[in-house]
């Protein structure tokens, strides 16, 4: 599972080794969010990125649709080229830090000390003699 932008994908092509995570974080954009697949493909070193529909979405036009993905290799990128195929599965999931707590020896733990200041016994004294 790879996290970009708090969102979850899962590599579903990984062709010739062409899925590099640090160079896919590098390469990503925001407005790859709204895309349910992002392929990667590399060409004289540089990683593209296009983002691509599930062919049930019908707001999405015909080459955005992930039906198309073996046109868009053969048309727009290098012949043999490596690259990669991600599927969005969600929101990421939001981590959750684990406090550790450590025992306390009881007799290591000093007792709190009560200090009884000359205001508070006078304020006492003041109270006793009222009653």
């Amino acid at each position: 599972m790879v996290i970009a932008e708090r969102m979850a994908y899962d590599v579903l092509t990984d062709y010739r080794e062409g899925f590099q995570e640090e160079a896919f974080l590098g390469r990503f954009s925001d407005i790859l969010t709204k895309y349910d697949y992002i392929v990667g493909d590399w060409g004289y070193g540089q990683l593209r990125l296009k983002g691509f529909f599930d062919d049930k979405n019908q707001k999405a036009s015909f080459d955005t649709r992930i039906s198309t993905l073996q046109d868009y290799l053969y048309e727009y990128c290098n012949f043999g080229c490596a690259y990669f195929v991600l599927k969005k599965t969600g929101k990421a999931p939001i981590p959750v830090k684990e406090e550790v707590l450590e025992e306390v020896d009881s007799e290591a733990v000093d007792e709190p000390e009560i200090i009884i200041t000359e205001t508070f016994q006078e304020e006492q004294k003041n109270i006793n003699s009222e009653l």
